[in-house]
């Protein structure tokens, strides 16, 4: 009973306006007063129901495919490397360009570049992480190269933020809602402890709100909480602590539930959130690695909606490595058929040429190889561009 009653109370405080006091964190290293004013924003989002909204309006008004409701899904793509760098000298030369040395204002300008085609194309969402995610699609917890948008003490690198302003300035300006990722379990483990944890929470929550005012982008604590070299308040049995820390945290910095921001986390493949995190999420992240059909997919997505915390919120799959676009049973369609969003996750193979994959570094952000242009054109037949 105690259990039920903790869940009931969580999500009540998901769902509330909550004032809250906090303490002030400490600024962001390289810059005493991070520059620029706040432009006019042009893209805000929200949730109705089961739908994302634009600027108040169901993204993809209208729009069904092969008589399934596209309106109100988020359509996204795994792009989590736009903001990548490498502080450790010993490796920085494994992500140079073939015709060049690592750039990591190069990567975030051609970025920028391709978004247009990306949303032309029907792309209203991608993933981007503060921590990048494993260059070779798939890592072990050991990585030596160093890409961390934090300080051992969690406060924000001045160099990262800039990155990252100019990408969600761009998203801003096309009507697009990024998902940003905090953490990212081989690169988590740089900063020193909780505290440091907490601390890069919240500077990251008040740079949003307070310093840029950003409305269009949408919060994943971290990349599959569930791995073990995350710290405890990361990983599932505590992290619905850090999803209210921010829901709480930017309603009392914008005083508006409207302009606060909306936070989930992800499991790895295949993996239900906790009852907790269900409950007091905003909406519900899961990866599709590791299915065996598309049939686990939709098995996964009834789980959720079977679990007694879930409250209607949208479904979003942001992260899959199944493709078979040419086929009428792929993961897109089965997460459509389930009102769930879906996530293409591309990686540059052994032996594939620098246009392959949207993860591996150095990183050819542009339409041009066999499975991106397949994404793409299937995108555009189901969205309608």
């Amino acid at each position: 009973m105690k259990t039920r009653r903790w869940m009931r109370l969580a999500i009540l405080l998901a769902s509330m306006t909550p004032a809250l006091v906090v303490l002030n964190c400490g600024g962001i290293q390289g810059n005493s007063a991070v520059e620029a004013q706040t432009p006019p924003r042009q893209t805000a989002v929200a949730i109705a129901g089961d739908s994302f909204l634009i600027n108040g309006h169901p993204i993809y008004a209208g729009r069904t495919f092969n008589g399934m409701k596209v309106q109100g899904l988020l359509m996204n793509s795994r792009m989590v490397q736009g903001v990548f760098d490498d502080l450790n000298p010993a490796t920085v030369g494994r992500w140079n360009y073939p015709n060049g040395p690592w750039d990591p204002n190069r990567n975030t300008s051609e970025f920028i570049a391709a978004m247009p085609a990306w949303r032309k194309a029907g792309l209203i969402s991608f993933t981007i992480n503060l921590q990048g995610g494993c260059p070779y699609g798939y890592c072990q917890n050991i990585q030596p190269w160093d890409n961390s948008a934090f300080l051992p003490d969690g406060t924000p690198r001045a160099a990262y933020l800039s990155r990252l302003q100019q990408i969600l300035n761009r998203a801003d300006q096309l009507g697009m809602v990024p998902i940003l990722g905090l953490f990212y379990f081989g690169q988590e483990n740089r900063l020193r402890d909780e505290r440091a944890v907490i601390h890069a929470v919240e500077s990251i929550t008040d740079w949003l709100t307070i310093d840029r005012g950003y409305r269009n982008v949408v919060i994943e604590i971290a990349n599959e909480c569930d791995n073990k070299a995350y710290h405890p308040i990361l990983q599932p049995a505590r992290v619905a602590e850090l999803i209210q820390l921010v829901q709480r945290r930017s309603y009392g910095k914008v005083k508006s539930r409207a302009n606060r921001l909306l936070v989930s986390v992800s499991l790895s493949g295949m993996k239900r959130p906790p009852d907790d995190v269900i409950g007091v999420s905003d909406f519900i992240l899961l990866h599709g690695n590791g299915a065996k059909s598309s049939a686990d997919l939709t098995a996964l997505i009834d789980s959720v909606r079977a679990a007694q915390t879930f409250r209607g919120q949208p479904i979003v799959v942001n992260e899959d490595d199944h493709y078979n676009f040419d086929q009428p049973d792929n993961d897109m369609i089965a997460a459509l058929g389930r009102r769930a969003g879906w996530g293409f996750f591309d990686y540059r193979r052994q032996g594939e040429g620098f246009a392959a994959g949207y993860q591996g570094v150095p990183t050819d952000w542009t339409i041009d190889s066999p499975r991106k242009i397949a994404f793409f054109n299937y995108l555009t037949k189901v969205t309608g561009g």
